[in-house]
């Protein structure tokens, strides 16, 4: 008798971040649910079923599809976890927080579809992306102080990988130390002149699916003094390409990120 290991053919994916790799891997065919809020890659929107948001899901659809994997993301998706499990559906929750975590969870979702080797390859593909920004980024003659918020309302700063990204492509996070906060509620700056206290060069703003307004920051109480504000050095990055702990933060996100601080160096 030879036993051979079932991997996972049907898989629905709560995330971003899981769809955009299993793509990248080649193993989309095994993809029968994604969430709605996937938009990486293009593609994935017209060929696959959406099952779910981020914190809710369509719990009755996802039985139907019969999957032998569900993989979601984060403390957020407890409670979709639960109900899928009680169902009988093998559940796993990543709960990556870092750069190095995002390359982990490459690797072991590598390990869990049988694709060792591919994920292997991509994994050495964006640690090699990452080397070329962090060597472009050591030319710069000067670092700027940066202020990633991801919320508005309260204000939230950037989490880890975001935070880390900032560093590789040559900005120095204004607070770093909130960053090892996995929770948003953590990271929530709770008097908004300390942003201006620690006068960030860069303001950089992604509300996490929400429009960002640079008016609406520059026009906060006590913040017009501050260098990015008074430079012009407010701007957007979308929250597609740095807010999803996955292949998109490490590639376009970080190149985004690094345009800016280029651009700042120069002036």
């Amino acid at each position: 008798m030879h036993l051979r290991a079932e991997f996972p053919e049907r898989i629905v994916c709560l995330t971003e971040e899981t769809t955009e790799t299993l793509y990248l891997l080649g193993e989309e065919r095994r993809i029968v649910g994604i969430s709605g809020f996937t938009v990486r890659p293009a593609r994935a929107r017209r060929e696959k079923p959406k099952v779910s948001a981020f914190t809710s899901a369509n719990i009755e659809r996802i039985v139907e599809l019969k999957p032998d994997l569900v993989l979601g993301f984060s403390d957020l998706q407890a409670d979709i976890a639960a109900c899928l499990i009680r169902a009988g559906i093998e559940v796993h929750v990543f709960n990556h927080r870092t750069v190095g975590q995002i390359l982990r969870m490459i690797a072991v979702l590598g390990g869990m579809i049988g694709c060792e080797a591919k994920a292997a390859a991509l994994i050495a593909d964006l640690a090699a992306g990452l080397a070329a920004v962090s060597a472009r980024a050591a030319a710069l003659a000067r670092r700027p102080r940066v202020y990633f918020e991801e919320w508005d309302t309260p204000q939230i700063s950037a989490i880890a990988w975001v935070s880390e990204l900032i560093g590789i492509a040559g900005g120095e996070d204004c607070f770093a130390e909130l960053a090892r906060e996995s929770l948003g509620r953590n990271r929530i700056i709770a008097d908004p002149l300390e942003v201006p206290r620690r006068a960030p060069d860069i303001i950089l703003g992604s509300w996490c699916g929400k429009k960002f307004r640079p008016e609406r920051v520059a026009a906060r109480t006590g913040w017009g003094e501050i260098p990015a504000v008074r430079n012009g050095f407010v701007r957007e990055i979308k929250s597609a390409i740095i807010l999803q702990p996955g292949p998109a933060a490490l590639t376009a996100g970080v190149r985004a990120l690094q345009e800016v601080i280029e651009e700042w160096a120069l002036r």
